[in-house]
C-alpha cells in the first residue's frame, strides 16, 4: 500500500458515512455519491427479482429515496466494511418489507382483499372483482453473484467514462477512440502495427501510450474502489474481487 493509497482513505465517501452515521451534510452528500453510483447494479437486482416487470424503476427510486431520508432503513446501520455488501443487504430489506407490506393489504388492512390465484375470474363474477396483484417471493432474490456482477461492470463502465473524459479534456479525443480498444483485449501484432498508422505513432510509441492508458484506467478503478471500503485493508480484497466478478457470468444469472 503506497502514500497515495493510503492517504486517499481519509476523505473516501464511505468513511465519511461511516463516521457521521450518516447524520451529517456531509455524510448524506457522501451517501447519495455513492448511490448515484450503484444505481445502475440496484435496478439490475430489482428487475430480475421482479422477473422484469415495469415497476422495477419505481422500486428502485423507492429504495434510494428511503436510503438518503434514512426513515424505513434507519435500522439498517452502516456497519464498517465494504459499501457494495451493505447495499446488497439494504435493497433485500427493502424488497422483503415490500413484499411483508403487500401480503398485509391482501389479508386485509382495511382495503379489498385481491386474489392471487392466477385463475381467479373463471367463477363468473370477474366483473365485479379487483384485479389479482403479484407479490416477488422473499427467497426469491437473485444470487448475490448476479449484483455483484452488475456492480463490477458498472465500476468498469464508470472508469471507462472518466478516462474517456480526461482525453476530451486533452484533446485526444481520437487517440483514446483507438488505444482504448487494447485496455483489455489481447494485443494482436498486425492490428497494433495498424492502429500506430493510424495515429501516426511508431510501434514503440505505440505500446508505451497503451501500457500508460492501462495503468491510468487501473489507478481510477482503484480510486473508485477506494471510496467505498473502509481502510486500506479492504482495498486489494475488493479489487480482487471485482475481478471475479466479471467472470463469474455462470452463477451471476
Amino acid at each position: 500500500m503506497n502514500d497515495r493509497d493510503a492517504n486517499a482513505f481519509q476523505t473516501t465517501r464511505w468513511t465519511r458515512v461511516i463516521a457521521a452515521c450518516g447524520s451529517s451534510p456531509q455524510a448524506r452528500q457522501a451517501l447519495s455519491e455513492l448511490c448515484d453510483a450503484y444505481y445502475a447494479p440496484v435496478a439490475a437486482f430489482v428487475q430480475h427479482y421482479r422477473s422484469g416487470r415495469d415497476d422495477f424503476r419505481d422500486l428502485t427510486h423507492e429504495f434510494f429515496a428511503s436510503l438518503l431520508e434514512g426513515n424505513s432503513l434507519g435500522h439498517v446501520e452502516p456497519t464498517r466494511g465494504r459499501f457494495r455488501s451493505y447495499l446488497l443487504g439494504a435493497v433485500k430489506h427493502f424488497l422483503a418489507d415490500q413484499r411483508d407490506r403487500a401480503m398485509a393489504a391482501r389479508r386485509g388492512g382495511g382495503r379489498t382483499p385481491q386474489s392471487l390465484d392466477p385463475s381467479f375470474g373463471n367463477t363468473g363474477m370477474e366483473r365485479h372483482a379487483p384485479a389479482p396483484i403479484e407479490v416477488a417471493d422473499p427467497h426469491g432474490f437473485p444470487a448475490d453473484a448476479y449484483f455483484d456482477h452488475q456492480w463490477a461492470l458498472t465500476v468498469v463502465e464508470q472508469a471507462m467514462r472518466d478516462l474517456q473524459a480526461e482525453s476530451q479534456a486533452g484533446g485526444q479525443t481520437q487517440r483514446f477512440e483507438v488505444l482504448s480498444r487494447w485496455l483489455i483485449t489481447p494485443e494482436d501484432p498486425t492490428a497494433a502495427i495498424d492502429a500506430a498508422r493510424a495515429l501516426q505513432m511508431s510501434d514503440g510509441a505505440f505500446k508505451v501510450a497503451v501500457h500508460r492508458l492501462r495503468k491510468r484506467f487501473r489507478q481510477i478503478v482503484r480510486d473508485k474502489i477506494a471510496a467505498t471500503v473502509d481502510g486500506p485493508e479492504d482495498l486489494q480484497d475488493e479489487l480482487n474481487y471485482l475481478i471475479q466478478a466479471l467472470t463469474n457470468r455462470k452463477s451471476s444469472a
